[in-house]
C-alpha cells in the first residue's frame, strides 16, 4: 500500500504541475481500506475546478498508467464533489474509506 501511494502521491504533484485546475486526489476502495490483493486496482478520485467533458469521458483525459497497480478515476468537478449528499451509498462509503493524498 505505502508503494502505491507514494506512486499516487507523485502523480498527483506532476499532474498539477502540468494542469493548474486539478483541486484533489484521493483513492478510495482495497487499497484505503487495506485488504487489496493480486489483481486489485486502484479506485482514484480526482477533483477539477471545472470541465466541459461529460462525466464519463473525463477519465479518458488523465494518463494513470505510470502507476505500479492498474487504476480507474472518477472525475468531479468542484460543484458536483461538493453536490454529492450525504445521503447516497456511495458518499457514505467515501467518507469512510477515502485517503487524499492531494489538496491544492
Amino acid at each position: 500500500r505505502q508503494t502505491v501511494e507514494a506512486a499516487l502521491r507523485r502523480w498527483a504533484q506532476e499532474a498539477a504541475s502540468a494542469r493548474s485546475g486539478l483541486r484533489r486526489v484521493g483513492y478510495f476502495g482495497s487499497y484505503a481500506r487495506g485488504d487489496w490483493g493480486v489483481g486489485s486496482d486502484l479506485d482514484v478520485i480526482i477533483v477539477v475546478t471545472s470541465s466541459d467533458a461529460p462525466f464519463e469521458r473525463r477519465a479518458a483525459d488523465w494518463d494513470l498508467t505510470s502507476l505500479p497497480v492498474p487504476a480507474e478515476a472518477l472525475v468531479y468537478t468542484e460543484n458536483e464533489w461538493q453536490g454529492l449528499g450525504p445521503a447516497s451509498r456511495f458518499t457514505r462509503t467515501l467518507a469512510r474509506e477515502l485517503v487524499w493524498v492531494y489538496e491544492a
